[in-house]
This record gives structure tokens, sequence and C-alpha cells, in this order.
């Protein structure tokens, strides 16, 4: 695994859109805080040009997005990249990255979720690059910033943190231009793991790979898929899944993972977690946490629901390619993280 190396005060981060760009004046805002904050932690900042366009779900074309991001790829001053959110139509720009190229770079820390797993799933699987699956800029313009944002430049800066479960998330977040500006979450739901199997206490390593669940199941069957060839080299760490759910009924959910499970995407896998679902419908009555039972009950392998990843905040900072060791008791989680 090609761990980039550790991020130190001074360094320079680069903001790229390879999906959609910032317009919205609220988010504009919210995006300069952002960087402002991280100014003051001591980190230095470039922003490529597409960074606050948008024209139909796109900050600019799939080749303008790519080049952007090879840009920032290339340049040895740049020692992280940050994205400036996600999208529906990152995809575009894969066409325009020669993935044989970037393997050759020295590799970087990137950090985003959503859209961005097309982005960071790939480095993972092809390029066995890790990445942090976590909050994109806009985030970082709270004050104080929340700790999973703190976890997440120490755990690239090569610290290593024991990360909990958090008490609470938000069901609705406040609006961008809420009164005093701190852009702070909105947590008022318990936070409650779930071992679906009725498990007492579930503790599971192994490699981490994962991402944006609607986007992983988009890229199955194309000419970016190496899933297989990445689960066969470490099969002798085992692999954790970790999905985070966007927007889908729970009858498609069933079939995704159905078509991950018969494409062989399960195999050597050690355990799956899957964050809280953003957009669900619940078809025929059945819940998301029954559909995800019914669906993999068969692999005999523990299962955890509604954990800490994703987008519904807060977010852990999961390292996709890391070795991680994860343990659920009781409705709390800890995450371990270690660069083998």
């Amino acid at each position: 695994m090609n761990y980039p190396e550790n991020l130190k005060k001074g360094d320079t981060i680069g903001i790229c859109a390879p999906s959609d760009g910032i317009t919205d004046a609220d988010k504009i805002k919210k995006l300069e805080k952002a960087e402002s904050t991280l100014k003051e932690l001591g980190y230095n900042i470039v922003e490529t040009k597409s960074v606050r366009m948008s024209s139909r779900g796109r900050s600019a074309s799939g080749e303008i997005r790519a080049k952007e991001f090879m840009e920032l790829l290339e340049n040895d001053k740049i020692k992280m990249i940050l994205f400036a959110t996600g999208g529906d139509f990152l995809c575009e720009m894969l066409d325009y990255l020669d993935f044989e190229k970037i393997k050759k770079l020295k590799p970087k820390w990137m950090q985003g979720y959503s859209d961005i797993t097309g982005i960071s799933f790939l480095f993972n699987t092809i390029c066995e690059i890790p990445s942090m699956y976590c909050q994109t800029i806009k985030d970082y313009a709270m004050k104080p910033l929340h700790k999973s944002l703190v976890d997440a430049l120490k755990i690239q800066s090569g610290n290593i943190v024991k990360q909990e479960s958090f008490d609470l998330y938000e069901k609705e977040c406040f609006p961008d231009d809420f009164e005093n500006e701190n852009y702070l979450y909105n947590l008022t739901e318990k936070v409650e793991w779930k071992n679906i199997f009725g498990e007492k206490k579930i503790v599971m390593e192994g490699r981490m790979l994962g991402g944006c669940l609607d986007i992983i199941v988009e890229l199955m069957g194309t000419k970016y898929d190496n899933v297989k060839n990445y689960i066969e080299k470490y099969k002798n760490d085992g692999i954790i899944w970790f999905f985070d759910p966007y927007e889908m009924p729970t009858s498609q959910l069933f079939r995704y993972l159905w078509k991950m499970k018969n494409a062989g995407y399960f195999k050597y896998c050690n355990g799956i977690i899957i964050g809280r679902p953003l957009f669900i419908r619940d078809d025929y009555d059945i819940t998301f946490n029954e559909t995800v039972k019914d669906a993999l009950k068969d692999l005999k392998i523990p299962v955890i629901c509604d954990a800490d990843i994703g987008h519904v905040s807060p977010q852990l900072a999961i390292v996709n390619g890391s070795i991680i060791k994860i343990t659920s008791e009781k409705g709390r989680g800890i995450v371990e993280t270690f660069f083998k």
C-alpha cells in the first residue's frame, strides 16, 4: 500500500472540484471561511479554477476537471487534496485520467466523500493509494471544528487516533445562512450502532475498502473495476467493506448487495460496516436494516449498521485502504487505524 507522506503545518492543500462546483452565495461564504480556518491552522491553500463554477451539475467538462485534478497531483508543493463538494457526474472525468501515470507519481492524501468515491475507490483498488473518506472543504467553516474534522487532519499527519462513535447525529442540518454563521452540526439524534445479527460484541479487523454504495455499484463491470484483483492481493489481511448509502429504496439496496455478493466482491470479507442512510424509501414495508440482514445473512460475517460514516453528519474519518480494527458493543463503536 502506497501511503502518502505525513501532512505538516506549512504544507499546501489543493482544493479542486472533480464533480460539481460551488456557486451558491452562502456556500461560497462557507468555502472562504473554511479556507481561512485551514490557513489559521498553518496550511497554505491553492484553489483550482473550476471550484467556483457549476453548469448542469458539473464544475467544468470532464476533460477540464481531470486536467485540474492532475495539476494538483503533479505539483510537488501540494501535499493534500481536499475536494470542494460531491455531485453526480465525476465519472465523466475518469476517461481522461491516466492511472498508469498516476501510479508513478508520489502519492498524496485526498479527502472527500459521496461522488468523490469515483476517485478514492479507484485510487485504492487500482493504484493502491489510500485516501480519507470524510467531509469536504465546506465543513471546515465551523468553529470550533468538530472532532471528526480535527481527527481527519491528525490521521493524515501520521498520528494514531482511536476514534469513538459520537453521542449525537443530525437529522436535519442548519441552513447555510443561519444567524450566527458558525455552521455547526445540528446534533439532535442519539447515535446507536446496530449489530445486525444480534451479536453482543463485534470485533473485526482487515483492510478497509468502500465508499458511497451508489457509486461503487455504478463502477462494477466497467474497465475501472479491479476489485477482484485487489481483494486477491490482500486476502491475507481480510477485507472490511464500508458503505455509505445515499439514495435508494430498500428493494434497490437488496439488489445492490445481491449483485456485489454474486460478483465475488465479498470474498475474503471479515465484516461489513454501513453508515446511516440519507434518502431511503422502505419498499414493501421492509426497513433498511431488515434489507441488509436479508441480503447478507448467508455470508456468515458480522455486519454493523447505523455507523458514523457518510452523508449523515458527523462522520468518522475512514482511511480507505488502511488496516482498520472496528469494535461495536452496546450501541457504541471504536475505530482504530493502522498504516500497514
